[in-house]
């Protein structure tokens, strides 16, 4: 018999060492805590220094994540382009060209159900690529009958540009959340024909600092305007994410809910 509801958690980028520590200490116990039945983790900043590395993909897999979706650093390490190719479960931004290393969707199984997760990327104060919403739309006409539910990671600077793709998306897409400002937004909501959306999710990394970098090294470059090497923070690592609810029984998301979880304390 299949399960009335399932589980989305999306999780916010994390951010090099301390982040990858955090979930490899900690998903399996809040997969089971949240009864989660798919983990979708945005890994674009998950190696040491920015990008994203074999190895620390691996670690996001082995530790609980069922997807990668990435956004504009996913290329920065060349390393990583023929592990692109050859691990379906890692998104790139599936408005980059057409010759770029790896997947910008996919259709995964779980629990019998068909489900198209998609990673998009923004283009206000982003990189020249293909129309997010025109690669949204072709994707969809592409697979439809093809699946059963469409989840989408869009990776975005302008808070209005992802509130225009969800609600241009409204009722296509069931899921739609944001990543790439590292600060997770109040706005979890299901609009108004049906999808569930929030802005950004947040990021998972070292919660004293700016963006997962050394306070003082951020607050230098804007003091001085001069090029400052970033270097992550260190200190208490923090979760932030958001869980999606879906009813298998309706066809439809009934709950959103932002999700912050500390190290030995109750999510709030």
């Amino acid at each position: 018999m299949q399960n009335k509801a399932l589980r989305f958690l999306t999780i916010g980028d994390v951010v090099g060492k301390n982040g990858l520590e955090f979930i490899k200490k900690n998903l399996w116990n809040i997969r089971k805590e949240y009864n989660i039945d798919i983990v979708i983790t945005n890994g674009e900043n998950s190696a040491p220094g920015n990008g994203i590395t074999k190895a620390s993909a691996e670690i996001l897999f082995m530790s609980g994540s069922d997807i990668i979706t990435s956004g504009n650093h996913v290329f920065r390490r060349a390393e990583v382009y023929t592990y692109l190719d050859d691990e379906c479960r890692i998104l790139r931004p599936a408005n980059y060209p057409a010759g770029a290393p790896g997947f910008g969707y996919g259709i995964f199984s779980f629990s019998g159900y068909r489900i198209l997760i998609m990673n998009i990327l923004g283009t206000v104060y982003m990189e020249n690529v293909s129309d997010p919403f025109m690669t949204a739309s072709r994707i969809l006409e592409k697979e439809k009958g093809n699946f059963d539910i469409a989840a989408a990671d869009i990776h975005a600077e302008a808070t209005s540009e992802k509130a225009a793709f969800a609600y241009y998306f409204d009722g296509k897409l069931d899921i739609v959340f944001g990543t790439h400002t590292h600060i997770q937004t109040n706005d979890a909501r299901i609009l108004p024909n049906g999808t569930g959306y929030i802005t950004d999710i947040g990021m998972t990394g070292v919660y004293d600092s700016i963006l997962g970098v050394k306070k003082e090294l951020v607050i230098k470059r804007f003091l001085t305007k001069m090029p400052v090497r970033f270097e992550e923070a260190d200190g208490e690592t923090a979760l932030f994410g958001a869980v999606f609810e879906y009813d298998t029984v309706l066809r439809c998301v009934t709950d959103v809910s932002a999700l912050k979880i500390f190290p030995e304390k109750k999510a709030e």
